[in-house]
C-alpha cells in the first residue's frame, strides 16, 4: 500500500460556520487515484492506528470506487451545534426541509437550561412531526444520563434516540436497561477494537457507522450485517469528497429506517467541490461515483505549508503502518 505522487494529493483548510467538536476550521488531505478521489482527514487526536482505517476508506473511494445503490436519495438530519436557541432555531428552519434534528448537549461550559432552551427550539421549528435526537459524546456517566434524559425527552417533545450518552459498553447497557429513549452507540463502534462488542453486549437499539474511521464502504456494509441493528450513517465533518462516501454507504444499504447525519456540509463555510449537492426536502441524492474538487477551489482552500507539511508526513507514517500490516 504504497502512498500516491505529490501531485495526486491535495492539503486543505476551510473554515466552519459554527465551532464544531471545538473547532474552527477542518482540514485533511484529498488523493486521486484511477477510479476518482479518496479523502483522509482523521482529527489530530487520532493516532496513527486509528489513522490508518480512514487512509483504506480513502484508497477505497480512490481507487475502487463504491457498490451499486440500491436507492436514489437518502433522508438527512440536519445537525445543530451546541449553539444559543435562536441559532438552533435557524438551522433547522434554513436546512433545506430536514425532518429530523441531530442536537448536541453536553458541553463543556453549558448548563441543563441552555440544553433545553435548544432542544424546544428545535420542537418549535421542526413542527410536531419531526424527530429529534441528540448527541452527548459519551460525556455523562450512567447517574447524569438517567437524570438528563428524562428532563430532555421532554424539552424535545420525544426524542428518537440519545446517541452515545456514556463512554463504554458497559454504561451504555446500563442506560438502555434503564431508560426509555432508545440508545445509538457512535464512539462505542468506530473507536473500539471491536466494534461487534456493543451489538453482542445489548448495549445499543442503533448503531452509528461512519465510513471513514471504520476503513470504508464495504467494511461498513459488512459490519451492519453482522450487527443485525438498525444502522444510521453519519459524517466525520469531511469535505463533500468524503461526505460521497457516506452516501454511497448509505445508498447500498438493505434498509435505511433513519434519517442520516451527512448534511454537514452545511456547516462549513465553503467547501472543495463545486456545486456540492444542496438538501431537497430533506434528501441528498447518491452520487454515481467519487466526487471530484474543483482545481479553483483546491486553490483557495490550499493548506499553508506548515498544515502541508503535518499532512504528508502523517500520511507517509501510516502508510508505513499499512505496509507492515499488510505483510
Amino acid at each position: 500500500m504504497s502512498a500516491p505522487s505529490p501531485t495526486d494529493l491535495h492539503v486543505y483548510r476551510v473554515g466552519l460556520r459554527t465551532r464544531f467538536r471545538g473547532l474552527t476550521s477542518r482540514d485533511g488531505m484529498l488523493v486521486r487515484g484511477t477510479a476518482g478521489w479518496g479523502e483522509f482527514a482523521p482529527f489530530w487526536d487520532y493516532d496513527d492506528a486509528a489513522a490508518l482505517a480512514w487512509w483504506r476508506s480513502a484508497l477505497e473511494a480512490a481507487d475502487e470506487g463504491w457498490p451499486e445503490p440500491v436507492r436514489p436519495s437518502v433522508p438527512v438530519n440536519v445537525t445543530v451545534p451546541a449553539v444559543d436557541a435562536g441559532t438552533a432555531h435557524t438551522l433547522v428552519t434554513g436546512s433545506g426541509g430536514c425532518r429530523t434534528a441531530k442536537v448536541k448537549v453536553a458541553e463543556a461550559g453549558q448548563d441543563l437550561a441552555e440544553e433545553i432552551a435548544r432542544l424546544e427550539a428545535v420542537r418549535d421549528a421542526l413542527g410536531p412531526g419531526g424527530a429529534i435526537r441528540i448527541d452527548v459524546n459519551g460525556r455523562w456517566d450512567v447517574a447524569t444520563a438517567l437524570a438528563r434524559l428524562p428532563v430532555l425527552d421532554r424539552a424535545a417533545g420525544g426524542l428518537e434516540y440519545v446517541e452515545q450518552p456514556c463512554a463504554t459498553v458497559p454504561e451504555l447497557a446500563a442506560v438502555r436497561r434503564a431508560s426509555d429513549v432508545p440508545v445509538a452507540a457512535d464512539e462505542s463502534v468506530r473507536r473500539a477494537q471491536d466494534p461487534l462488542a456493543v451489538a453482542r453486549a445489548g448495549a445499543a437499539d442503533v448503531l452509528v457507522l461512519k465510513v471513514a474511521p471504520l476503513g470504508g464502504v464495504r467494511a461498513c456494509l459488512e459490519l451492519a450485517e453482522q450487527a443485525g441493528l438498525p444502522v444510521v450513517v453519519s459524517s466525520a465533518l469531511e469535505s463533500s469528497v468524503g461526505l460521497a462516501a457516506g452516501l454511497a454507504l448509505a445508498g447500498a444499504l438493505p434498509e435505511l429506517p433513519y434519517a442520516c447525519g451527512l448534511a454537514t456540509a452545511q456547516l462549513m463555510l465553503d467547501d472543495v467541490v463545486a456545486d456540492p449537492p444542496d438538501v431537497t426536502d430533506g434528501e441528498l441524492p447518491v452520487p454515481s461515483g467519487p466526487v471530484a474538487p474543483a482545481e479553483d477551489l483546491l486553490a483557495r482552500h490550499v493548506a499553508d505549508p506548515e498544515l502541508d507539511r503535518r499532512w504528508r508526513t502523517r500520511l507517509d507514517r501510516v502508510v508505513a503502518l499499512a505496509a507492515q500490516e499488510d505483510r
